[in-house]
């Protein structure tokens, strides 16, 4: 069984959990440090004191009758008073001569190391917990009337040792609180940040098929955002132009589809209106042939733009001979052109690098639109040359020529100057030639003049 994808979490909760996580890891770190260096300075100060009362001790011990001297001291103290020292001395036979009253019962003998060296501070101290009580223990050797004795000497830390911990809970109650207000902070912070973003959603939103002219304007907006709009405002840029496009599209192809059809229709019921004789029934159905034939280029010539356009559309370049190949277009209108009484001419030599079927197919497009619009007694050129960049191919004629008017827009779909509305084309031609040109990554140019004729150059790049 597979398991539903993780939601993402929102920028939001992204950015409060790392904001809190990282105040929390400053936060913890200077308490931490200032934990560390409060408790090493009470344990330095205890130390401290510890070794001066040991040097008292062993400096109490080197005094004449130093033993007798401290045993009473250490007898005038009462069971159970409280005391922060607790001192034992030990013979040489392990006897114990006096220790502090209680002392065997809290700290016993077997606890304390054995002897250190004669130093008198407290290095070799072992700390030693007895029940909820904590100590530290030192052994010292003493040498008294050239006999050794052992002095053995604790300090009371349960009060230090209860304020670290009290000092640690405060400092990590301290801890849980910055947290908490930090994270406070970054949620009010994160919200307040990402309001504008927020704004540009409902600004987004707004926008509709039918209010695609509505834009972003970048410079309203966050520094950080501005890219964002300013790539919003394009897409919606080539948004509403694909859409106008689409819907100019839509009407052109219905009003060039709906023609043949109503011809179509409208023969075939004035026939059926009454008995004809065969040969009026022969003149409607060539008639209709000839509909359906138009019928038939017009969807062939969209399917061909529409699979050109698409993504990924594979192309099977060659190279190929260009004079043999324009020869050969030449050749196949020649019959055409004669009968109107126009000359094809070629000229030219050069290598051609394309796809061989789309390039006929495009000079194709161009000869026959040339061949339309040449009056009697006219001249077709076609001509191609190469560079080092690309190699150029154009098709001119001296014919009706196009008005400078049309030129940005002859490129469309079904586009038609109004002097070519009767000229039987379906306004597909030199969109189709575009197509071509932009899938080998090449480019096209018109150049025109009424009553003066048309060129048209189709660049290819020398270089797939």
């Amino acid at each position: 069984m597979s398991s539903s994808p993780t939601k993402p979490r929102s920028i939001t909760t992204r950015l409060v959990v790392l904001f809190t996580l990282a105040a929390a890891l400053v936060l913890s770190g200077g308490l931490g440090v200032f934990y560390w260096i409060v408790v090493r300075h009470a344990v330095a100060e205890d130390n401290a004191v510890f070794a001066d009362k040991i040097q008292a001790v062993r400096a109490e011990l080197q005094e004449p009758n130093g033993i007798a001297t401290l045993q009473e001291e250490l007898k005038s103290r009462r069971s159970g008073e409280p005391s922060i020292y607790w001192i034992r001395i030990i013979d040489p036979g392990g006897i114990v001569v006096s220790e502090t009253p209680g002392m065997n019962r809290l700290l016993s003998a077997d606890v304390f190391s054995s002897p250190g060296g004669s130093t008198s501070s407290s290095g070799n101290a072992r700390n030693y917990s007895s029940g909820a009580r904590f100590f530290s223990l030192v052994t010292r050797s003493a040498n008294l009337g050239n006999k050794p004795y052992t002095v053995q000497i604790a300090q009371e830390r349960t009060a230090d040792e209860q304020f670290r911990k009290e000092f640690g809970g405060l400092l990590i109650m301290v801890l849980a609180v910055g947290a908490l207000i930090s994270g406070l902070i970054a949620i009010s912070v994160t919200r307040g940040g990402l309001q504008p973003l927020r704004q540009m959603t409902e600004s987004v939103t707004r926008i509709t098929p039918t209010r695609l002219d509505e834009r972003l304007n970048p410079t309203k907006w966050p520094q950080e955002l501005q890219p964002l709009a300013t790539a919003f405002d394009e897409m919606l840029n080539r948004l509403e132009n694909s859409f106008t496009r689409l819907s100019q599209f839509s009407a052109d192809l219905a009003h060039e589809l709906r023609t043949p059809v109503a011809n179509i229709l409208g023969e075939s019921q004035v026939a059926l209106t009454r008995v004809r004789t065969a040969d009026e029934y022969r003149g409607v159905v060539e008639s209709t042939v000839a509909e359906c034939e138009r019928l038939a280029g017009v969807v062939d010539n969209l399917l061909f733009l529409a699979r050109a356009e698409a993504p990924d559309r594979q192309i099977q370049v060659s190279t190929f001979d260009g004079r043999a190949a324009i020869e050969k277009i030449a050749a196949y209108y020649q019959t055409l052109a004669e009968d109107r009484h126009v000359v094809i001419r070629c000229s030219g030599q050069s290598q051609v690098i394309a796809d061989p079927s789309m390039f006929e197919r495009a000079l194709n497009n161009l000869v026959d639109n040339a061949l339309r619009f040449t009056p009697e007694g006219g001249e077709i050129h076609i001509s191609i040359e190469t560079n080092k960049a690309q190699t150029s191919v154009s098709v001119s004629d001296n014919g009706s020529g196009i008005a400078s008017e049309h030129l940005p827009r002859v490129f469309d779909r079904f586009y038609r100057a109004d002097a070519a509305r009767s000229s039987g084309g379906s306004g597909l031609g030199l969109s189709l030639v575009k197509s071509i040109v932009d899938l080998h990554h090449g480019s096209v140019q018109i150049e025109s003049e009424l009553n003066r004729g048309t060129t048209v150059t189709l660049n290819l790049p020398t270089k797939t």
